[in-house]
């Protein structure tokens, strides 16, 4: 398989809001600014879950329908809010796909991992 989508993505504390809602995880750092400033990031930062959320709507585009059977994910630097990224996803070999997303304003890697999956 070939191909590789981009998307670019605003990372929005109304977002971050909402998929605290819906996932239970209402860690301050995700949705508390005046905690978030007191921390080493300065601002609330995007739950890695809901960075996998997006990279996963890449992963749908490149093999609609396809079945995950596996992810590994890392998430070196974070995704504040306020911050634009740039998600990648392609075809790496066979059933693999890379993906990945870094900030618009310094190219840091906030997200990188692959899936295998099964058509």
């Amino acid at each position: 398989m070939t191909g590789r989508v981009t998307l670019q993505k605003d990372m929005r504390q109304a977002d971050f809001d909402a998929f605290a809602a819906l996932s239970g995880d209402a860690n301050p750092i995700h949705v508390d600014p005046g905690f978030a400033s007191r921390t080493r990031f300065g601002k609330t930062v995007a739950h890695g879950a809901y960075l996998c959320a997006i990279a996963r709507g890449l992963v749908e585009q490149l093999a609609p329908g396809a079945v995950q059977l596996e992810q590994a994910v890392m998430f070196p630097n974070p995704a504040p809010a306020g911050e634009t990224l740039d998600f990648t996803a392609e075809w790496t070999d066979g059933d693999r796909i890379a993906f990945s997303a870094r900030r618009a304003s310094d190219g840091e890697l906030c997200l990188t991992g692959h899936t295998q999956v099964q058509r």
